[in-house]
């Protein structure tokens, strides 16, 4: 987080209290984010998470060669990869898709919607849990990864991505935290932006406008990416036509009406996935922190609203798709992740207006 004039929360806050009480995941941004603990605090409980608890559920669910589900981001995928590659190197035509009936059911009962179980999501998890990308299994995972995982789109390498500019951005999100050289796939991302300032991931087939979700993902990735590696200026120039994007439109209105533009936006998730929603989105910016736009206000009270009388968050909704595990559970139930997510953007934003 950025420097903050607004006091740490107290650890024997009630609400704090509740955060802490729960995975290291949780507990080691609670003490880095709300109440500025001492680093070597903050450090040792972020060093639990490989060994116990969701991240430590998560490394022992990888296969030996690195990957989860068998494939990048689709289950049972990577022997097609493989051949998709092979086939296009000796100028053959590429093998089919597998049919979704030929996969195997991981869990009988399973929502239907896209699997969140392969490599792609998992990686992504790990990173948003903030597992040490300095631990062991972390680094292990990102050479085995680099070595044998596949895009299904071609059979293209892990890190160099695909065409998709979501799956791109969550691939840039990923080599970055892991340290892994993603350069080429933030100029393919740069020079996918649509004249409107966004980006959609439908653009690779048909004529699209900018969507909030893939430029949130977009937006997000670069600015990791730039953090990083150092500035650019053509990357920071595309990152703010980007979030110009949002802010014109309040982060969830219309630009041509006005009107909401999708009221589950107004429904927090956890994970988000690629799915789009205000807190996901206000998120952001408080990452990006620095003087808070005035356009953003609308959003961040939409935020603040959605508090309940004990202090907390709910989990208003989970995207469906198979998972290894539930992070949170059920829906309409209070929610840490979302009451950490909602807590450290109000921090970021009411600090923000105060030193304005």
């Amino acid at each position: 987080m950025t420097d903050s004039e607004t006091p740490p929360l107290a650890e024997n806050d009630p609400v704090v209290q509740w955060l802490l009480n729960s995975d290291p995941a949780i507990r080691w941004q609670v003490l880095h984010d709300l109440v500025d603990a001492p680093q070597d605090e903050i450090a040792a409980e972020r060093a639990r998470m490989e060994h116990v608890g969701w991240g430590a559920r998560l490394l022992a669910l990888r296969a030996p060669d690195g990957q989860w589900a068998d494939g990048a981001c689709f289950p049972n995928t990577a022997a097609f990869a493989e051949s998709t590659a092979q086939a296009l190197a000796a100028s053959e035509p590429p093998p089919s898709f597998p049919s979704p009936d030929e996969e195997p059911i991981e869990t009988p009962g399973e929502q239907q919607g896209q699997p969140w179980t392969s490599t792609y999501p998992v990686l992504l998890d790990l990173c948003h849990l903030g597992l040490s990308p300095n631990s062991t299994m972390m680094g292990e995972t990102a050479r085995l990864v680099a070595r044998n995982c596949r895009w299904e789109y071609d059979g293209l390498p892990f890190f160099a991505g695909e065409v998709d500019c979501c799956i791109n951005a969550g691939t840039i999100l990923i080599g970055t935290y892991l340290g892994i050289d993603v350069g080429p796939v933030v100029q393919r991302l740069v020079a996918d932006q649509l004249p409107d300032g966004g980006w959609n991931c439908w653009a690779e087939s048909r004529s699209a406008p900018g969507s909030f979700a893939s430029t949130l993902d977009v937006v997000d990735a670069l600015l990791r990416w730039e953090r990083h590696t150092g500035r650019s200026e053509e990357v920071r120039r595309a990152r703010y036509e980007g979030e110009e994007y949002l802010l014109r439109r309040s982060l969830f209105r219309s630009l041509r009406t006005g009107e909401v533009v999708n009221p589950r936006w107004l429904q927090f998730s956890y994970p988000p996935r690629w799915h789009y929603d205000l807190l996901k989105a206000t998120s952001y910016f408080a990452l990006r922190g620095g003087p808070a736009d005035p356009r953003l206000a609308e959003a961040v009270e939409h935020v603040r609203a959605k508090r309940q009388p004990d202090g907390g968050w709910l989990l208003d909704k989970t995207h469906p798709g198979a998972v290894h595990f539930r992070f949170e559970e059920p829906d309409g139930s209070s929610s840490r992740w979302n009451t950490l997510r909602a807590l450290r953007v109000l921090r970021w934003y009411d600090a923000a207006n105060i030193s304005g």
